[in-house]
């Protein structure tokens, strides 16, 4: 079960992609929807990835992530034939899909990847998509290709105009939102920040503006409370009642203290990772095995 089909590293700042045999999560996952997975079965951490891209012939699902922690490390160091031990999914709501006319979608560095099905229903539905990707830089902007198949027109920008225009995911969206047409609905997936300050932008025109929350997560089951979210004053479990909310209602200052809870312990714990394969790596050199790949 979940044997891994295709692996690739989309940026040199540890982004990958990666598809994985699911046929049971294929059948039933919808657009914005997410997974539950680990990546060792002893003991290991669960971790939220939401579906990039699926493919129902093959009965296989796309995940991105970038190598931040030491689950994510765990993760990118599997091969292609290797099975990723526990996935479950499909969780969360939907993203609601409608014909509302000129939807923008933004994207910012990962948050493209899982943009990209809900581009798809979207324009499926017969909406006019607009998508801003958005990161730092050009190594971080990625399913460019995959983007333009799915919109209608899509935008570029960087923070230091390696790609693109140079400036920030607001500047454009303010464009759109202050144009003779502006959007009917707009969705923002990606850092807490970017998300925030897209609710921001779009709020003085009363914009309907939905972001997909990624908060610290443990079941996926709504049982453990720890993605608790305040929502228009009222506490949501991101797992159950999200990922997707009204972005003008989420208390953004609350949700990003709450995410760095933990900061302290992930930072030693992937310390103590690192240094542990690079001591296997070296010993491993000095034996004349093979190392880890």
């Amino acid at each position: 079960m979940n044997r891994i089909v295709f692996k690739k590293r989309l940026s040199e700042a540890g982004i990958w992609e990666m598809a994985f045999e699911a046929p049971h999560i294929v059948r039933e996952h919808k657009a914005g929807q997410f997974l539950v997975l680990r990546a060792d079965s002893e003991n290991g951490e669960r971790i939220p990835l939401t579906i990039a891209d699926s493919d129902e012939r093959a009965g296989t699902v796309s995940v991105v992530f970038q190598t931040v922690g030491v689950t994510s490390m765990k993760l990118a160091a599997l091969k292609v034939g290797d099975c990723i031990p526990d996935v479950l999914g499909p969780l969360g709501r939907p993203s609601e899909i409608d014909k509302f006319g000129k939807v923008v979608l933004c994207g910012g560095g990962i948050g493209i990847a899982p943009i990209h099905p809900i581009a798809q229903a979207m324009r499926a539905a017969g909406n006019h998509v607009i998508s801003i990707l958005a990161a730092r830089n050009k190594d971080l902007i990625i399913f460019e290709d995959r983007m333009r198949k799915a919109s209608d027109e899509v935008i570029i920008c960087t923070d230091d105009g390696s790609a693109g225009r140079k400036g920030l995911v607001t500047e454009p969206l303010k464009e759109l939102c202050s144009s003779a047409e502006p959007p009917d609905r707009v969705i923002a997936i990606g850092p807490a920040i970017m998300m925030k300050f897209c609710s921001e932008a779009t709020r003085p025109f009363g914009i309907p503006t939905f972001v997909s929350l990624n908060t610290i997560m443990i079941d996926g089951t709504g049982m453990c409370g720890g993605c608790r979210v305040s929502v228009g004053g009222k506490m949501q479990f991101v797992c159950v009642d999200g990922p997707d909310f009204d972005g003008h209602a989420v208390d953004w200052d609350n949700m990003m203290q709450r995410a760095r809870s933990f900061r302290a312990f992930e930072s030693s714990a992937r310390d103590h990772y690192c240094r542990v394969m690079a001591e296997a790596d070296a010993a491993a050199a000095a034996s004349g095995t093979a190392s880890r790949a």
